[in-house]
Parts: C-alpha cells; structure tokens; sequence
C-alpha cells in the first residue's frame, strides 16, 4: 500500500515543483514504484515530466470532479519507475466547482484509494494556495513534505499553513503528520541562509532535512526539456542533491 505525501507551500517560487518532480523520479531510479499526481491548475509537474498537454484524454480535473477511473488518467512515464496523473488548464475551475459536490474534501482520497495498492509512494503536488484542492490533497495524504527556500520570507504563511493542517487533522485526517521540511534555493556562503536555517529549525524542532537543495542552473533548464534534472544532467549539483535528498528521504520511512 502506497505511502501518500502532499509537497505543499501555499507560497509561490519555493522549489515546490522542482521538488515534486525530481524527488519523485530519485525515489523511483531508487527502485521504488511511484505515481506523482499533478493537482496544480499550472501543471507544471506535468511539462516537468514531458507528458504534452494538449494529448492528455483524462486528467487529475476528470478524476476529481467528473469520478472519471484513476486508473484512466494515469500515464506512464519513460523515466523508471514512474507514473503520472496529469494536470490540465481544467483544474483551474475545479476549486469553485468542488464547493457545490458531495464529500468535497475526500474526492481525491477516494479517487487515488483505488491505485494504492500498485505504488509504493503517491506524491501529490499541490497549488500553491490552501483551496479546496490542497485540503483534497491533504485529506488523502499520510503526511506532507514543505520545501522553504533559503530568503528573507521564508517563515511567511508558514503559520498559516500550519492552521489548515491542525484543522484537517481534526476534521479529516488525524493521521496526517509532518513528513519533513526541505531548504531550497541554498546557498551556505551566505549570512542570510544561516540565519532562515536557524528559523526553521525552531519553528520545525527535529523535522529539518539535512539534505539542502543548492541554487542550480541545471534544475532551472530541466523542465524546459521535459525530464527530471536526474536524467537530463545527472553529474549536475542539482542533479546530486535530489539523489541524496531521496536517499536520506527513503532512510527516513525505514525508521
């Protein structure tokens, strides 16, 4: 049964996408079967994985509002061991249309229960915001992951974030934990990184990984190219930090 993370930061330009994209295809080239579902309206997870948007028959949007079969929308990637459910320009509306649904909240749960059983990790990644999808992606998670980058906001809506999450767990899902919080956009010859560090590690005691992810321009073009930054520059820094980020994430779940 799949282990099924959320990858949220309701701030924009954290490294949340980078993140859902390149921990999913690590954790996969480390021979674990993983599905990344894209519930972001932007769907860039989507062109991160080079699925082209304009061919997607059933996407996270059908799933969700229309209770078309998961299992339908779910594409096979040409990166190992790794399926997608994509997003499309649909999604953009579902967050008015969910308010008028029957069991708004657990749509996605129920949708994704169907498919557990054939990955070991579902990750899903999240618009940045905290509508009605994020709580979807929250209620049907067993924990979540929060990338925060290295800069002067960082701590920003970070309490608020927190808000949603205690709500959920009591209306929703009391199982739901912290899985972990990972430092993006890192740069440690700077005063500043050192000073967001030590923040986060108060705010987050024993929940800070210690896997950072560096400013890269690899990661930057990966995208553009369709791939993960693992198999588009592999000897890249990037490319190095999600690797070791996905073994000391992996480490983790054995504990």
């Amino acid at each position: 049964m799949a282990k099924t993370i959320s990858i949220i930061n309701q701030k924009g330009g954290v490294g949340k996408t980078t993140t859902a994209v390149n921990l999913s295809a690590a954790v996969g080239a480390l021979g674990k079967k993983v599905l990344i579902c894209d519930v972001d309206p932007q769907g860039n997870t989507t062109s991160g994985y080079g699925v082209n948007k304009r061919s997607i028959q059933t996407s996270a949007y059908d799933v969700l509002i229309n209770e078309a079969p998961t299992a339908q929308g779910i594409i096979n990637t040409k990166f190992k061991n790794v399926d997608i459910l994509p997003s499309d320009i649909n999604l953009a509306g579902a967050e008015v249309e969910l308010i008028g649904l029957d069991r708004r909240e657990s749509r996605l749960k129920t949708a994704l229960a169907s498919v557990w059983e054939q990955y070991d990790f579902v990750f899903l990644d999240c618009p940045p915001s905290l509508g009605l999808i994020t709580i979807n992606a929250l209620c049907a998670s067993d924990s979540f992951l929060v990338p925060i980058q290295c800069e002067y906001y960082a701590l920003e809506g970070l309490a608020q974030l927190m808000a949603t999450v205690r709500q959920i767990k009591r209306l929703y899902n009391p199982q739901l934990e912290l899985e972990g919080v990972l430092l993006t956009m890192y740069d440690g010859r700077l005063n500043l990184t050192a000073q967001v560090v030590e923040q986060v590690k108060k705010f987050f005691p024993q929940k800070v990984y210690r896997s950072t992810i560096p400013r890269n321009v690899r990661l930057s073009e990966a995208p553009s190219f369709g791939q993960p930054v693992l198999y588009y520059d592999k000897a890249s820094k990037g490319a190095r930090a999600y690797e070791a980020f996905a073994e000391e994430f992996l480490k983790k779940q054995r504990h």
